[in-house]
């Protein structure tokens, strides 16, 4: 099962984590997640992931409240998608984390 993980600083204290499993070229475990450094800890903002067995996008507030929303996509598009958002769109989220609101 080949896996990848890595890291992807967009500044200074926001940062994009990745992490996917395939097997026979499917994906068949990732998440990848927002995360935005307050203080001396890293806090989630977004996070798809298959956890669960379904594909879905976790959005997270200052005070760590969650909101669920089931993405209804295979694995594949579902890491596809991740990616895409979260690289287009982390000033967004990190702008309404910063102002108490879900980002989602």
């Amino acid at each position: 099962m080949p896996e990848k993980q890595y890291l992807i600083m967009f500044d200074l204290d926001v940062r994009k984590r990745h992490y996917h499993k395939t097997t026979s070229g499917k994906v068949t475990v990732f998440m990848v997640q927002l995360e935005i450094k307050v203080g001396d800890i890293w806090k989630e903002v977004i996070r798809y992931d298959c956890a669960h067995d379904f594909t879905h996008k976790d959005c997270y507030n200052r005070k760590g409240e969650q909101r669920k929303v089931t993405l209804y996509l295979d694995y594949d598009d579902a890491l596809t998608m991740a990616d895409d958002d979260i690289n287009e769109n982390w000033q967004y989220y990190s702008e309404r984390f910063f102002r108490g609101e879900f980002p989602c």
